[in-house]
This record gives structure tokens, C-alpha cells and sequence, in this order.
């Protein structure tokens, strides 16, 4: 994985958030209790199986906690990590150790359980056509550290927010109907006034949605909650006009299926929103020695 991909200006701003909310006059414990001469080492081991993500980013913690910290990386991102792995070290003053290693942990286990879920989707449709992508249901402030994620599990980005793209949902479409606007009058309307670099992507839920949208010239249609027989059709009726993207409670037991409908994008919230943490440790060891 391309760590260069992650903004050292934006990875700093996070980081310095994380560590005032942690910290925010000092560690009252460690501050009391351990001398500030003290050294020690502190090693990051993976407890169970998964994608390493975040390194960068706990390597960031540890140097805005003490940058005399030497942070020792053992693996590289995006690495199937085995259980009892050590993953990387941090070398220098026990106190600050302390003060960094929980908000470390934090990033790594959240970054590696979405780079984790990402990896299964993207194997269980291993051989079909179909990219796995995200959604913008990502914990607030921490949108382009779990994007990040999901990329090293081997997926893919939907857009990165409301300013990117033309996205037109359930919601536009009631209002869009309330007003007796047709789609494909108000997708016209849209490609008038946009300038061509924005893209527009249509929900769909039934064939007649879908032929309302080819109508209006949308990039791509959003095969909204479709069984894998009905998503098909749709597909076929679209013969690579558009874009085509499968949403809505997809799960690693259905996800092939849909795949197999030939559909160009799978779109999982559950990458970033219910995501399982991955089990990492870091397991301090005491030095005698003094600075």
C-alpha cells in the first residue's frame, strides 16, 4: 500500500485531535509515576488474523507524543498479519509510551478491522468483474483515515463527499416527483448547468427507474435493494450505457451473487459502520537503564 496516499498535513491535524482528546492536560498516572528518564519498549502484536492498516498513522501519535520516540516498523501495510505478529516497535521514555499507546492502538485496530472486512468482500468475488466501494457512513472526522482503510483492503471509493459527485437518492426523486418534475427533464437540467467533470448517478429500484435514467443521460444508476434475478435484468437493459452500482444490505454471504449479475460497483456501508475492530496489543518491556 502507498502510504503517500495518506496527507501528512491532514494525518497531523487528526492525530493532534485524538491525542487533546486523550490527553488533554497531560497523563495525571504516568506523568506521577514514571520517571521521565526511564526507558522502555513497546511492541504492537497482532492477536488474530487480518490486514494491517495505519501505520503511518501510529507512527504520527508517537511522534507528536515525544519525538525523541523511535517507531520501528515490522511489516508493511497492507500485510495479512498471523496471529502473535509483531507488527511494529517504539523504542525511547516509558512515560511516553504510555501517553501514546492507547490512541496508537485506536487507529491501528479500527483502520485494520475495515481494511479486514474489506479484504473478505473483495476475495469472496474473486474472478468476477465487480469493484468493491465504500460510502460516506464513516465515523465523523475520520472519513479519510477509514477510506484509506478500505483501500488497503483492496477496495475501492465511492465519492468522498456531497461536493463531488451528483448523487440523485429516494428522497430527491419524492421531491423531484412532488413538484411533477420528470428524472429525465431534471437530469438534463443538470448536465446544463454542471460543469462536465461531475458525474450523476441515479437510484433505481424498479426497470421502469432504470429507463427513466438512461433517458436522462445518467452516468451511472444505483441498482437499489434489487434481488440478484431483477438486478440482471436491469443490467442487461443498461448494456454498459451507464455505470452500473448494487447498494442496499449486501452482506458476505449475498455478495457474490450479486456480482455474478455483472454489475460494474458493490457499495457496502458495512465496511465503515459496523466494523469490527482488529486485535492488536502493545506489550510494554520494562528497561533499567536510565537516559
Amino acid at each position: 500500500m502507498n502510504q503517500s496516499e495518506l496527507p501528512s498535513a491532514e494525518v497531523d491535524r487528526i492525530v493532534r485531535l485524538a491525542i487533546a482528546e486523550d490527553m488533554p492536560w497531560g497523563d495525571v498516572t504516568s506523568d506521577n509515576l514514571i520517571p521521565g528518564d526511564q526507558l522502555g519498549v513497546g511492541r504492537v502484536e497482532a492477536r488474530e488474523r487480518g490486514i494491517l492498516a495505519g501505520l503511518p498513522v501510529a507512527r504520527a501519535v508517537f511522534a507528536q507524543v515525544d519525538p525523541s520516540l523511535q517507531f520501528i516498523a515490522h511489516a508493511v501495510e497492507g500485510a495479512r498479519l498471523e496471529r502473535g505478529q509483531i507488527v511494529a516497535e517504539v523504542r525511547g521514555s516509558l512515560r511516553s509510551l504510555l501517553r501514546g499507546e492507547r490512541v496508537a492502538l485506536n487507529f491501528l485496530q479500527r483502520l485494520g478491522g475495515i481494511a479486514t472486512i474489506t479484504n473478505r468482500y473483495v476475495e469472496a468475488i474473486d474472478g468476477c468483474h465487480a469493484r468493491i466501494v465504500d460510502t460516506r457512513k464513516t465515523t465523523p472526522g475520520l472519513r479519510l483515515l477509514e477510506r484509506y482503510a478500505v483501500r488497503t483492503g483492496g477496495g475501492h471509493n465511492h465519492r468522498y463527499c456531497l461536493s463531488d459527485a451528483v448523487l440523485i437518492k429516494d428522497n430527491h426523486l419524492a421531491a423531484l416527483r412532488l413538484r411533477g418534475v420528470k428524472l429525465a427533464d431534471a437530469l438534463r437540467g443538470l448536465k446544463n448547468r454542471l460543469p462536465h467533470t461531475v458525474t450523476i448517478e441515479v437510484e433505481a429500484e424498479t426497470l421502469t427507474d432504470v429507463q427513466e435514467a438512461l433517458e436522462g443521460g445518467a452516468d451511472a444508476i444505483l441498482l437499489d435493494n434489487m434481488l440478484p434475478p431483477l438486478m440482471r435484468e436491469a443490467v442487461r437493459l443498461i448494456a454498459n450505457r451507464a455505470v452500473t452500482e448494487a447498494s442496499g444490505g449486501i452482506t458476505l454471504d449475498t455478495v457474490r451473487a450479486v456480482a455474478e449479475t455483472g454489475v460494474d460497483l458493490i457499495s457496502v456501508g458495512a465496511l465503515t459502520h459496523s466494523v469490527k475492530a482488529l486485535d492488536l496489543s502493545l506489550e510494554i518491556e520494562l528497561n533499567d537503564r536510565r537516559e
